[in-house]
């Protein structure tokens, strides 16, 4: 089952990130976040949004 992780970094803040069925890290926070509130927001915005996202090819 795909999983999001919520984690510190070596400077003390939070970070998010998202594991696949197969535990690769198919996506990320790509930055931290003083608070956990905040993080936690940042992993429910995904999951909001991520449903309806469309796909643009920019090749």
């Amino acid at each position: 089952m795909a999983k999001f992780q919520i984690f510190t970094d070596k400077a003390g803040e939070y970070r998010w990130r998202l594991r696949a069925n197969n535990n690769e890290i198919i996506a990320d926070s790509a930055e931290g976040y003083k608070a956990k509130s905040d993080c936690e927001h940042g992993v429910d915005l995904v999951k909001q949004l991520a449903p309806t996202a469309e796909v643009q090819d920019q090749t």
